[in-house]
């Protein structure tokens, strides 16, 4: 009887170059430095400055990403992603009420510290394609919150999906305006929507944050 041979064993995989590892590490230190430039200037923000803040030369950052459209699809893209996985997972509350109530909350968190993210999904400014459709992602899950919340009759039957951006980006404009004077006074405002979306309530909710005094708004509406 012959004598079985093995196969010759495939050669080993090269490993990735060096230049490959640095390029990729290049890629995540411009996206990292995108995402906290994004988040606290707006999406104004020069792919030069991004460059500098990520530690890498400019023809670098070009080479990654060809312009700032690129790159602002990039990083909103992943977070339009994110908000629709906190919406299905508002959906697995028990209650339906709470769910609604804490995406809406947990998404004006989002948006209160992530200026860019509101420019992008409220404000339809920079990476209008690939946003727009993961923008657009969101709807069946907000719309199933919504219809879970008022087939329970704990949601006023005429408030349409439509109307979460818009309160989303009303909410946005305070945020934007007390920044500085009162970074948290959005969730008074908040509070005040979700009373006014309860169908029924024994009592007003207390609000999270005082008014702003007569000094504070002035500098507000300045």
């Amino acid at each position: 009887m012959s004598r079985r041979t093995d196969p010759t064993p495939p050669p080993p995989e090269p490993h990735p170059s060096p230049l490959r590892a640095d390029a990729e590490r290049n890629r995540l230190r411009i996206l990292a430095a995108a995402r906290e430039a994004f988040a606290q200037r707006g999406l104004d923000v020069t792919i030069d400055d991004i460059a500098r803040q990520a530690g890498v030369g400019v023809g670098t950052a070009y080479r990654r990403f060809a312009n700032r459209e690129q790159l602002v699809e990039v990083v909103f893209e992943e977070a339009a992603e994110h908000l629709v996985a906190l919406a299905e997972q508002a959906l697995t509350h028990e209650d339906p009420w709470d769910g609604f109530v804490h995406f809406f909350l947990t998404t004006a968190e989002n948006f209160a510290e992530d200026r860019g993210l509101r420019e992008a999904l409220l404000e339809g400014l920079h990476g209008k394609k690939r946003v727009a459709a993961a923008r657009d992602r969101l709807i069946p899950p907000i719309s199933a919150l919504i219809a879970r919340a008022q087939q329970a009759g704990q949601l006023r039957g005429d408030f349409e999906a439509t109307d979460f951006p818009l309160m989303q980006l009303m909410l946005g404009a305070v945020t934007e305006h007390s920044r500085s004077v009162a970074p948290d006074v959005w969730r008074r405002y908040l509070v005040l929507f979700l009373d006014g979306l309860r169908q029924d309530r024994d009592h007003p909710t207390p609000l999270p944050h005082r008014a702003l005094d007569k000094d504070e708004f002035d500098r507000t509406m300045e």
